[in-house]
């Protein structure tokens, strides 16, 4: 369909949803009928080399495929490229779509968010020095310096123990004093949608396109991401492990699995984003934008 003129476009709209609950095709579709273009807001597809295992977009999309596997990519460092990326698009076509399944970072690409810093130079070396040494020392440790965080993390989770102790040397704490993810308000008005799939259908679609991953070469892609340097983030990328460990079958199974498990997560997401208006993505494309624009322009 054309777009559509500018004084009926909504100016920004956000599209979340599950793995495989279509979120591509419908910010596609809507960025075409607004005349505009998509922001990606997925934490794993900012990086490049990994297109198949992290189901890029085919054709062009801000924020996908621009850091290497070798850089360790941040919310804030996202958020400032999110913003600029939003802005330039409502200043140039007056409507933007911000579109993803990472939660964090559609929040970031949306509202101004109050990140805790990053650790100083050899911060992390020495807290995880201090904590080897004697765990239960060092959640002593962190409960004269942060008595919240404290109560909140187990002696032995040394991951979360090393970042409390990082953050309170700081002067910030792991336990914000209010829900920072969502407490703030939006940089600009936006309408914030989510596509509602049943978890059934979802689950045969994640199987369906785990397959189709292995038919176009995910083995060999990862093989060669493997080669070069890669980031401790960048290695977090769901089926790497999977992939680069085990046989072909028993690791397209287990992809599918911690898929599932992930959608569930993000389905869970969902229902945390305050404002969000749940829209049945069952029905062919089109017939979802007609719904999404139709709640944008109610709003």
């Amino acid at each position: 369909m054309p777009p559509l003129p500018s004084d009926r476009r909504p100016n920004l709209i956000a599209v979340f949803g599950p793995t495989a609950s279509g979120k591509t095709a419908v910010a596609e579709a809507l960025a075409d009928r607004l005349g505009t273009e998509v922001v990606s807001a997925d934490a794993m597809q900012t990086y490049r080399g990994l297109p198949i295992l992290t189901n890029q977009p085919q054709r062009s999309t801000r924020l996908v495929a621009i850091w290497p596997l070798s850089h360790a990519g941040s919310v804030g460092e996202y958020q400032a490229l999110a913003h600029a990326s939003v802005d330039e698009l409502l200043a140039a076509s007056r409507a933007a779509v911000v579109a993803g399944g990472t939660g964090l970072y559609l929040r970031a690409a949306l509202a101004d968010l109050r990140l805790p810093p990053a650790p100083g130079a050899g911060s992390r070396e020495r807290w995880e020095s201090v904590y080897d040494a004697d765990p239960p020392a060092a959640h002593e440790r962190l409960a004269g310096l942060d008595p919240a965080a404290a109560g909140r993390v187990h002696p032995n989770d040394r991951r979360r123990v090393v970042r409390a102790l990082e953050l309170a040397e700081a002067g910030s704490s792991l336990v914000p004093r209010d829900d920072r993810l969502w407490s703030d308000g939006l940089r600009r008005p936006a309408t914030i949608v989510g596509l509602d799939v049943p978890a059934g259908e979802l689950e045969r679609r994640i199987a369906a396109r785990t397959a189709a991953m292995f038919a176009d070469g995910v083995i060999e892609e990862v093989k060669a991401a493997l080669a070069a340097e890669i980031s401790k983030t960048a290695a977090k990328t769901l089926g790497l492990d999977e992939v680069a460990g085990l046989a072909p079958a028993e690791a397209q199974a287990r992809i599918v699995v911690r898929t599932r498990q992930y959608a569930a997560y993000q389905r869970k997401w969902m229902r945390r984003i305050p404002g969000l208006v749940t829209v049945d993505a069952t029905r062919p494309v089109p017939e979802v934008v007609d719904a999404v624009l139709e709640v944008a322009r109610a709003r």
